[in-house]
């Protein structure tokens, strides 16, 4: 088994071996880490089922069953400049768009498949759309890329844990394949302006489940090819992958799915943390494509929260919305937007652009840290005292900038402020 983890991190030190970040690829990895919040999009084909973006896959839908969705999916109220709007108001600084999931469906106007959305009754390129409007309102975009396909016999699906009860019977061909993701990567970074990255997903269809001790994958992905075609087409664009590995060598930033960097609290981020940027996808509800019976949302605490609790990790949130098939955004994404949107009008100075606090996200609360200010955010009750380093100047309430008192000893502080936001009271302590 070991030998076979070192063969397989040999054989991906030597296909990247080459890859230097450029400059502006260098200066995009910083502008990423200062991001600190972002819109995923969940919506396709597969929201017109009403049941998630795996319904094909946990149904066993047939290929040729699973299709007529193509001639049904009908979003007559889609909106680019509300959607980008919608984000831009909540203070987010970039969209993650799906573009092609494990169904295969691409939601644009892709040369390489008669299985996308110009072949609607609806008729129009999403991307084309979402892109144009992104670059209008100064918004970065990411492409998702699904790495996976349960639609298409030439991936090779025999050897993949997912997408076995959809009625495929050809022998695969992943040269075939590769080439059909090369074409489509190709598309997408030549037709549609500055693409600010490429978030991969599927890789582990091919490799033993999270947590495994072996996760060499089944097949040969190429990577290196894929990765060197991006690189070549958008130096600056950054390259996540979500496999739940270390990050490999040609990559950007590592992601975390539905969770906070070394939490693991949903048991699919056993991954040590790696000093690329880091970003925590993370769900409204429990699901990222529309889900008609799931109403379980997170109040807006909990999710300010979570961003909070990502910045003090120094990690991004990206927070997912699965619009309606129609192309309306539900009310409960807008309501929650709109009031994140309000919180860091306020207290944004305290996310953006900020570094993990020298104290990792605590019950009570997190640290941020820019410069030579360290705020603390107070999301819930304060112990006596707090871990504190660093010769203190003041101490603020961020909001109004009125003293709070304090007292320091020994390594600890304990604060006193007069007032606590339910949100979030940020408590802004200037270092000498």
């Amino acid at each position: 088994m070991r030998k076979a983890l070192l063969l397989m991190t040999l054989i991906g030190a030597t296909a990247h071996a080459q890859y230097t970040p450029s400059q502006a690829n260098l200066d995009a990895r910083r502008w990423f880490d200062s991001a600190r919040f972002g819109m995923f999009i969940h919506w396709g084909a597969f929201s017109v089922l009403g049941d998630g973006e795996w319904v094909m896959n946990n149904r066993n839908i047939k290929v040729a069953d699973y299709q007529r969705l193509q001639k049904i999916f009908d979003p007559v109220y889609f909106d680019a400049h509300e959607w980008v709007s919608l984000a831009k108001a909540a203070g987010m600084q970039y969209i993650t768009l799906i573009t092609r999931h494990h169904d295969g469906f691409s939601d644009w106007d892709t040369r390489a498949s008669d299985w996308k959305i110009t072949n609607t009754p609806w008729g129009k390129d999403a991307v084309r759309m979402i892109a144009d409007e992104c670059h209008k309102q100064g918004i970065k975009l990411f492409v998702y890329y699904s790495l996976l396909d349960w639609s298409r016999t030439d991936y090779p699906y025999e050897t993949g844990r997912t997408g076995q009860g959809t009625g495929r019977t050809e022998k695969s061909n992943y040269a075939h394949y590769l080439q059909f993701m090369k074409d489509q990567l190709t598309e997408l970074l030549t037709n549609y302006g500055e693409i600010a990255g490429v978030w991969f997903d599927g890789y582990w269809d091919q490799t033993a489940p999270e947590g495994a001790k072996d996760r060499t994958s089944k097949i040969d992905w190429k990577l290196d090819e894929i990765y060197a075609l991006i690189h070549r087409l958008q130096p600056r664009a950054l390259i996540g992958n979500n496999h739940h590995m270390t990050p490999f060598p040609g990559e950007d930033f590592q992601m975390f799915e539905q969770d906070l960097p070394g939490e693991n609290k949903s048991g699919l981020d056993f991954q040590p943390i790696s000093r690329l940027p880091l970003e925590s996808c993370v769900t409204m509800n429990d699901s990222w494509g529309f889900n008609i019976t799931d109403d379980k949302y997170k109040s807006s605490k909990e999710l300010v929260t979570l961003l909070v609790r990502a910045a003090g990790y120094g990690a991004n949130l990206l927070l997912n919305i699965g619009p309606l098939p129609n192309g309306l955004i539900q009310p409960e994404f807008q309501e929650r937007l709109t009031q994140m949107g309000a919180f860091l009008k306020v207290y944004g100075p305290t996310i953006y652009g900020t570094k993990g606090g020298f104290l990792r996200p605590q019950p009570w609360g997190a640290m941020t840290q820019k410069g030579n200010h360290v705020y603390i955010h107070i999301l819930g009750a304060l112990p006596d005292t707090i871990p504190f380093t660093g010769k203190i100047k003041t101490v603020k309430e961020f909001a109004t900038g009125t003293n709070v008192p304090y007292e320091y000893k020994d390594g600890h502080i304990a604060i006193h402020p007069a007032r606590i936001d339910p949100m979030d009271e940020v408590v802004d302590v200037e270092l000498k």
